[in-house]
């Protein structure tokens, strides 16, 4: 019992080494390929492997991150209350949920054991002198050290918490789990307790982990196909880009741009009618581009720019829809995260999904300010004089964040460095500028910075990695191809099928997050796709646009939530304010779907 007492204590002395790792992980992310520009342009000997290094950076950076968002309790949930606070009543939901969690868990831990263990039995280096063994070994313990956080911040009653302990001992015997089985069917069990856990809190990883783990259970394979497939799906060659554009995103959102582009673009856009709201188009559309999150961007921007608005004069109805929505925009602009998971899952283009991305993400910007522009002129907002001396002013004074849309541009489509070195190069340039030019940012302050996005990365990466657990487990039991073989017999029309994947999209992007989504959902699709013709570039648009929908529909679009939380309003008045904005991107999603030229037309150039 003394040592049941003792381990939170020690536990927390461990913070420190979380940061410290984070902090020189990212380093090493963004040095590495900055180096390899480096020695490329001057014709210097590279780091041998340099590439291979860095994408399994993005594993432990991943596993660190999900440690520390669990500490942190930001774990993705359906549920705003957190899980793993420490509690002294019992609740049998609750109490479930922390369980099932604890379990899963304990799964995927030993299940990483058993890959590691195959490794370092048959080794193979991923550098010279480097085993692969070594960089997976993150992977057991960051699990581990998930399910003993879980563990110490479930209950103050220390016999709850053993109790989790005894059922964990239980279910390691395989006699139990059948003599269980035979009294309740597996699959439909589990499936019902992981439901019953995510209601109740359990993060969004532990109900694609928890399902892939019956499936593959009940299918008599080995745990550890889970974690190989997440190992895979997190050590790809694109991926690293989504920790490195996010700490972008981090950097940027931590010192004052927001508040130098908003001066910049008041200057710009102020004599408009609608010109403040353009402004918040183009100001959310950025940052959710870099942090891949339109909610991040509600809950950082949020508090700067509704006062903005409401001064101005425009109503709060309108203010709360626009700054709910406008965030999502960014999604189909580079460098977003959601179309490089996609072209990773679906082997397509990251490239030619973020040209294919242009033109509607245009659309929607147009669409949404005409919107603002005739808001301006029924409220009668007083325009600004515009001054070409403050303009150019304001400009000189953020023109360091004026080139970096040029930058990453210019990086992904020049040709002169590859994405994860953009995205290297995008990272060291914000870096300098905020802290050595701007000096928002103190060198103090920067360990911070880095565990809050850590956290954030290790959420969205622990989800895609068990996502594809269950990706591998449906490509393999054929169910694409029996939804294929459904679909021929039964839709002989591409329009039909197309209008049946919007109201499917629609309802996915409801109930799960854009990343899973892509990761469990695209391989489903991609096969119809083709067999209906339809273009794999502009699928993956539709798929994104979709999803960006369901985040703002009623009555679980997540952003709807995360609106309601960020301004302390009640979810039937968000309901009301983003009704517009909604109907708005139902038709640009409608044009997007059925008028390929839109996705497609930058090809023809």
């Amino acid at each position: 019992m003394k040592l049941l007492a003792s381990i939170p204590l020690y536990f927390n002395r461990l913070k420190w080494i979380e940061s410290i790792f984070a902090t020189i992980t990212f380093a090493l992310m963004v040095l590495l390929p900055f180096a390899e520009v480096f020695t490329r342009i001057f014709g210097i000997l590279s780091i041998p492997a340099s590439q291979v290094i860095v994408q399994h950076l993005t594993l432990w950076i991943g596993f660190i991150g999900a440690v520390l968002a669990t500490r942190k309790n930001k774990l993705l949930a359906l549920t705003q209350r957190s899980l793993f606070s420490t509690e002294a009543k019992f609740h049998i939901g609750r109490y479930t949920a922390k369980l099932i969690t604890f379990l899963v868990l304990i799964s995927l831990a030993w299940g990483s054991w058993e890959l590691v263990k195959v490794e370092i039995e048959y080794p193979m280096d991923i550098a010279p002198n480097i085993p692969r063994w070594v960089a997976m070994l993150i992977m057991p313990i960051g699990f581990a050290l998930m399910s003993l956080l879980i563990f110490i911040k479930s209950y103050s009653n220390k016999y709850y918490r053993l109790s989790f302990l005894l059922i964990a001992f239980l279910f390691s015997f395989t006699t139990v789990l059948e003599v269980i089985s035979n009294f309740l069917p597996s699959i439909y069990a589990g499936s019902f307790f992981i439901a019953v856990s995510l209601i109740f809190g359990a993060p969004i990883f532990v109900g694609l982990g928890g399902l892939s783990i019956i499936l593959f259970w009940a299918d008599f394979t080995p745990l550890s196909a889970i974690s190989a497939e997440a190992y895979r799906i997190v050590v790809s060659p694109t991926l690293p880009t989504i920790p490195l554009f996010t700490m972008a995103g981090y950097f940027l959102a931590e010192s004052k741009a927001s508040k130098r582009l908003i001066i910049i673009f008041q200057e710009l856009f102020g004599w408009i009618p609608g010109g403040t709201p353009i402004i918040i188009i183009l100001l959310c559309g950025f940052f959710t581009a870099l942090t891949g999150g339109s909610g991040v961007t509600i809950l950082a921007l949020g508090g700067l720019l509704l006062p903005m608005l409401l001064k101005e004069g425009y109503s709060k109805s309108f203010s709360l829809g626009l700054l709910t929505v406008s965030g999502s925009i960014g999604l189909l602009f580079p460098p977003s995260l959601p179309a490089i998971i996609y072209g990773v899952t679906a082997g397509v283009s990251v490239k030619k999904v973020f040209i294919a991305g242009l033109l509607p993400g245009l659309l929607l910007i147009i669409l949404i300010s005409s919107w603002a522009l005739y808001q301006g002129k029924i409220n009668k907002i007083t325009l600004n004089r515009f001054s070409p001396n403050k303009a150019l002013n304001a400009c000189n004074q953020g023109k360091w964040e004026l080139l970096l849309p040029v930058l990453i541009l210019y990086g992904v489509f020049g040709g002169f460095a590859t994405l994860v070195e953009t995205a290297a190069i995008t990272v060291l340039y914000v870096f300098l500028i905020e802290v050595f030019i701007y000096k928002d940012i103190s060198i103090n302050n920067i360990p911070k910075v880095v565990v809050d996005c850590t956290s954030l990365i290790g959420g969205v990466l622990i989800i895609l990695g068990v996502a594809m657990g269950l990706t591998s487990y449906l490509v393999d039991a054929q169910i694409p191809m029996e939804l294929l073989s459904w679909v021929k017999t039964t839709i002989n029309n591409k329009y039909t099928f197309l209008l049946l994947l919007n109201i499917f999209l629609l309802a996915v992007g409801c109930l799960m997050d854009i990343f899973s989504a892509i990761i469990v959902i695209v391989p489903l699709i991609t096969p119809l796709g083709i067999y209906f013709g339809i273009d794999p570039v502009h699928l993956a648009i539709i798929f994104i646009a979709n999803l960006e929908l369901g985040f703002l529909t009623p009555p679980v679009g997540m952003n709807l939530f995360l609106s309601a939380y960020r301004f302390n309003e009640p979810m039937p008045k968000i309901y009301k304010a983003t009704l517009p904005f909604f109907l708005i991107k139902l038709l640009a999603v409608g044009l997007i779907t059925y008028i390929p030229i839109l996705t497609l037309g930058l090809f023809n150039f």
